[in-house]
């Protein structure tokens, strides 16, 4: 995390008068495909969820997210406009994710053909950079989370 980030998330613990707690997990990342409409169906309460290829933690060496890290989320030109905190976690086949996940992600016509849709052609692309090719099973990390703060 950055000290542009690091700053946005100690203001934000500042403004409410409280300490930010003392083990907490941050990171700072921007959403895949369109960084901005996504930040802003956060901000506006219709994202609530968020998926990504759980291989891609593998390749990346990364830890999996766990209930109770935070996020600052930042815009397409990086600078951090949100915080959530993350709630839920589930790892699960793509083909497996239920209608009702797939709504919280809170994209086009929340529509299960719609999310299925986009997030085949997603990581279709993701995954020619590892030379790999889509899977409907492949195994993706499912996200919940509440908002936080958003920057004004």
């Amino acid at each position: 995390m950055n000290n542009k980030c690091r700053l946005f998330w100690e203001d934000y613990w500042k403004e409410k008068s409280e300490k930010a707690p003392a083990d907490a997990f941050v990171s700072a990342w921007a959403f895949g495909s369109d960084p901005d409409h996504l930040l802003d169906l956060v901000k506006q309460g219709k994202k609530t969820a968020t998926c990504s290829g759980h291989l891609f933690y593998e390749k990346e060496q990364e830890p999996l997210p766990q209930p109770g890290q935070y996020a600052v989320i930042l815009d397409s030109q990086e600078e951090p406009k949100a915080i959530i905190e993350i709630t839920h976690v589930d790892v699960m086949p793509m083909n497996e994710v239920p209608v009702a996940f797939a709504q919280a992600e809170g994209e086009g016509d929340l529509s299960y053909d719609y999310w299925y849709r986009e997030h085949k052609e997603f990581f279709t692309e993701a995954l020619q950079s590892y030379g790999l090719e889509f899977k409907e099973d492949m195994l993706l990390v499912c996200e919940r989370f509440k908002l936080i703060h958003s920057a004004s």
